[in-house]
């Protein structure tokens, strides 16, 4: 009944648009798929309920592959999900092999996608009922966790990575609080009290950050192209090192995504860490390791289908795109949660079969165009560093139309260039100021819950279980940094005995 609702024309057309638009909304940054979503309530009124929320969905999933094309071209992502992948896939256009970036992004949007739409198809109540039980005190400690494995696995030293954290966690406390209607950190400046967007934030340390290094330490490659070299498909050992990242990414990335919040954020950034950790040369991430993008790509995109459980299931949506949904179907007098399947069974299953649809539709629609989008690396520096603060400028601006998020972003370039300089993960910064809020809010909610008793993140079992992994990787990285110490130490008296 799903695919002969999903396979009308109508559906079908929606579907390819909704497909294509996402896909330009992801390369642009700033706008996102929660925006575009809601510019095309207008358009829902003319559509009946399941062609509307087929080319929503179109949307979302485009806007999470679109995200990678400039994170992995220009290292702007265009989501905060596509952060991860911007640190190898601009590496691997830099060495030549953006197309090859490009096609396991899409190959690995595809993988991920596909499978958390059959998660989403066979195990929608039982997966929506355990994502239940992660309470605000699990989820704290899951961010807690999250954070000190990007600090330990991506910088130079744990010490360098909570300083980028902490700035990150600072940035996002900017602006009004919430609870109590009380302005911080905004200096007496009124532009700060709405706060700084996360886009703001991950452009500039990024994008014009990034230009910014160029100009200061690489003047000698100005007019050089960053044009591929050799193939433009994946290697034999491309394929050995992506697969089982995707793997993992999908499983990872489709159990983020149940959780309402910074779902494929936060999917990606474990999926990365994950990869790095169990990678035999872990020295190669960051430098165009292949797995390190197909690993977050495909986390990214299986988000979507944890997402669209919360909502369809649940009545709870777990992005702000699917927030936007819910509130289109509202319109039509339709209600989610958990009488949806049994009041509207041929909306669902249509709406779930479309997802199948779609995610054919982007491997098809965007593999053959790689070619064409590698050909932005073919522009000669002098003219795309120049691009790359246009985009940058626009997406910041985008987002609320107003001139003094450019300034932000530009600001925040500084800042960027200066972490790099004292080599400061950017990562880490970017992690903070994704998931401060939400870190902030969860809090919040368990020391309420808990009359303000801090134990609760101890002696409920799964919080405790995420303290102890973070505890456990201190102290790994603690003995393994003490040991090189020593061993170096021991390699100078041996070089000065002979």
């Amino acid at each position: 009944m799903g695919f002969q609702g999903a396979l009308t024309a109508q559906n079908l057309i929606s579907a390819a648009l909704g497909c294509f638009l996402g896909t330009l909304i992801g390369i642009l940054p700033g706008i996102g798929p929660a925006t575009t979503v809601a510019l095309l309530i207008p358009v829902a009124f003319g559509l009946k309920p399941d062609s509307a929320l087929i080319m929503m969905t179109g949307v979302y999933m485009g806007a999470m592959y679109g995200g990678s094309l400039t994170a992995i071209l220009l290292k702007v992502p265009g989501e905060a999900s596509s952060v991860m992948t911007s640190i190898d896939g601009y590496e691997m256009a830099k060495q030549g092999r953006g197309a090859q970036a490009l096609a396991v992004s899409a190959i690995g949007s595809f993988v991920g996608g596909t499978a958390s739409v059959i998660a989403l198809t066979v195990m929608a109540l039982p997966i929506a009922r355990f994502a239940l039980m992660l309470g605000p005190a699990e989820y704290f400690s899951l961010i807690v966790a999250a954070m000190i494995f990007v600090s330990v696995l991506l910088g130079k030293d744990l010490l360098r990575g909570i300083i980028g954290i902490v700035f990150g966690l600072a940035v996002s406390s900017i602006g009004m609080d919430m609870q109590t209607g009380v302005t911080r950190l905004t200096f007496g400046f009124d532009a700060l009290a709405d706060g700084i967007d996360n886009v703001v934030v991950i452009i500039g340390i990024f994008g014009v950050g990034e230009v910014l290094w160029f100009l200061a330490h690489e003047t000698s490659k100005v007019g050089e192209r960053l044009a591929i070299h050799g193939r433009l498909w994946l290697s034999g050992d491309d394929w050995r090192r992506a697969w089982p990242a995707m793997l993992r990414g999908t499983v990872i990335g489709f159990l983020c995504g149940l959780k309402p919040g910074s779902g494929a954020t936060l999917g990606s950034i474990l999926s990365y860490t994950m990869e790095q950790r169990l990678s035999k040369e872990p020295q190669r991430f960051g430098r165009g390791a292949i797995e390190a993008v197909a690993g977050p790509e495909t986390s990214n995109n299986a988000a979507t289908g944890g997402a669209m459980i919360s909502m369809l299931s649940l009545g709870i949506p777990g992005h702000a795109t699917t927030a936007v949904m819910m509130v289109a179907l509202m319109m039509y007098g339709i209600m989610p949660g958990p009488r949806l399947m049994i009041d509207h069974p041929d909306l669902v299953w249509s709406v779930i079969a479309s997802l199948y649809v779609s995610n054919v539709i982007l491997l098809v629609m965007n593999l053959p165009l790689i070619p064409l989008f590698v050909k932005i690396l073919d522009i000669p520096s002098q003219f795309l560093m120049p691009l790359i603060l246009v985009i940058a400028a626009t997406g910041a601006f985008s987002m609320a139309n107003n001139f003094s998020d450019v300034i932000m972003a530009f600001s925040f370039g500084v800042i960027g260039y200066l972490m790099r300089m004292v080599e400061i993960p950017l990562v880490s910064v970017a992690l903070g100021v994704v998931l401060g809020e939400k870190m902030e809010q969860t809090l919040r909610q368990a020391l309420l819950l808990s009359r303000g008793d801090w134990a609760i993140f101890a002696t409920r079992p799964l919080s405790a279980m995420f303290l102890a992994a973070a505890l456990l990787v201190i102290m790994w990285d603690t003995i393994s940094r003490e040991r090189r110490r020593r061993a170096g130490k021991a390699q100078i008296v041996i070089e000065e005995a002979m």
